[in-house]
């Protein structure tokens, strides 16, 4: 007896179609390794057909008040919370994680963000209106760019969504957004929900694989391109867009460097530490999974954390015990393991280091240490369940081992020591800079970095402003 798989579908122009030409991927659900789905795999056609969509239904979105858009938007978060459960059955398919820890830590972020984005759709506004040549008034507009082309990562699917979509919507522009092609289902059903809210055309998913990606991007209607992803992907997202002048918002790798001096709390924190890298399979662009300890408690803090890292445990989803779940697919298993198996001899696995069980893509807690700055594994992103830990000696050369790779996302300290805080926060090299915390997100504020980290803000009204253009508008009192 087999079981029927999973159909899943594109959202274009307010109805679900298959890909124009028949073609589908296999969806693999991480937990098991076992196909579950199948989605389309869409080509030109299909994404001609959204961006014509978008393209339609912007005139009379953009020129809906920010009242009408604030409105919206509130009802596809209210929405959003009456189909939690579904949601979070989606995501967990897509993605293997917890089910606990989806629904206390996804869910309500997820929303909240919305509602925040619903609130800046009444704040589009420009400067106040001035002379500034005599007879003549200016004044500055604030505008939509567009339909935007959007590409979300699979490792927060549906949070990623959000911050795509939220800010764009608000800010009165129309959206094409394509999920990972491991990741499709949550999306679809975000689709679902919205596509009974919106007008159609406002709101389009195209699901496919890179080339899929590709052509959104190259796609002549799109006036700005999104994406959250791998430096590689963002690289190729930049230079398709340079060649009609597209606008383009990265989110791309990370390598956060966690700063550990001397005065720390050394318990408390391993305990935040731990959590912060190995949550979500250590698969977040922000994961505490490079820390840089003083020499005086370096060896304290690794036996600390290797203990840590062996009393956390990663196991299927409706475990209620498990802090994460698996890697997300088998290519990424293979990497995370590859990071392991190619470490220099002076490196030294403290915990973990290895697959957990054979079935689905599950990877041990893992510690290294004993590690130098140039070592691959300190300098580029295993985006896996690895935390690497180095020595320091002074200020000076922790400073220069965090700003010492290609990567400037996000960053944290740890000290008690206020000044010095204060100091590290200047000199880090990252577009975040938490002081003895790290992870903690809000809405408020924004997200996003600097280097081969990418460009633009995710949340925040830094967010918003960039789904809007500067209009200067003049004229005579004469």
């Amino acid at each position: 007896m087999t079981t029927e798989l999973r159909r899943l579908r594109n959202y274009i122009n307010g109805e679900f179609r298959d890909a124009a030409d028949g073609r589908t991927i296999d969806v693999i659900n991480p937990a098991t390794g076992e196909v579950y789905a199948t989605s389309p795999l869409s080509g030109q056609a299909d994404v001609d057909a959204a961006m014509e969509a978008a393209a339609a239904a912007f005139p009379a979105w953009r020129d809906s008040t920010p009242a009408e858009r604030q409105k919206v938007l509130l009802k596809i978060a209210d929405a959003f919370e009456e189909r939690a459960e579904d949601l979070i059955a989606a995501e967990v398919e897509n993605t293997g994680k917890p089910v606990a820890l989806t629904a206390s830590e996804e869910i309500p972020p997820m929303v909240d963000q919305i509602r925040f984005f619903a609130g800046a759709a009444r704040l589009l506004e420009g400067r106040s209106a001035g002379e500034y040549m005599e007879g003549l008034t200016s004044i500055v507009r604030r505008e939509p760019v567009g339909v935007c082309a959007q590409v979300a990562p699979w490792n927060y699917p549906m949070m990623m969504a959000v911050w795509k979509f939220a800010p764009a919507l608000a800010a009165g522009n129309t959206v094409v957004l394509k999920p990972s092609d491991t990741t499709p289902a949550s999306t679809v059903l975000m689709a679902e929900i919205i596509g009974q809210i919106v007008p159609k055309g406002v709101f389009n998913v195209v699901c496919g694989d890179r080339d899929t990606g590709r052509a959104m991007v190259e796609h002549p209607t799109p006036a700005m391109a999104s994406i959250t992803g791998s430096v590689r992907a963002g690289m190729q997202v930049a230079e398709s867009a340079a060649k009609d002048v597209k606008r383009v918002h990265l989110e791309l790798g990370g390598k956060a460097p966690v700063v550990v001096f001397e005065d720390t709390d050394i318990d408390k924190a391993v305990e935040d530490i731990s959590v912060a890298g190995f949550f979500n399979a250590g698969q977040d662009c922000t994961a505490a999974t490079r820390v840089l300890v003083h020499e005086s408690i370096h060896d304290e803090f690794v036996s600390a954390l290797a203990k840590a890292a062996a009393a956390t445990k990663t196991g299927q989803p409706d475990d209620e015990d498990v802090l994460y779940g698996p890697l997300n697919n088998a290519n990424q298993l293979e990497q995370v393991s590859g990071f392991i198996d190619r470490l220099p001899a002076h490196a030294k696995v403290e915990a973990g280091g290895q697959r957990v069980g054979d079935k689905g893509y599950f990877y041990a807690p893992t510690v290294v240490s004993g590690l130098k700055q140039d070592d691959e594994i300190i300098q580029n992103e295993v985006f896996g369940p690895v935390i690497t830990v180095q020595s320091f000696t002074d200020e000076a050369q922790a400073l220069e081992y965090a700003n010492g790779v290609e990567y400037a996302l996000a960053s944290s300290v740890w000290t008690k020591d206020h000044a010095r805080a204060m100091r590290m926060s200047k000199a880090l090299d990252f577009g975040c800079v938490w002081i003895n915390t790290h992870i903690p997100l809000v809405a408020e504020m924004p997200h996003g970095g600097f280097k081969k980290s990418g460009y633009g803000k995710d949340l925040s009204g830094y967010g918003f402003e960039d789904y809007t253009r500067i209009k200067h508008v003049m004229t005579s009192l004469g």
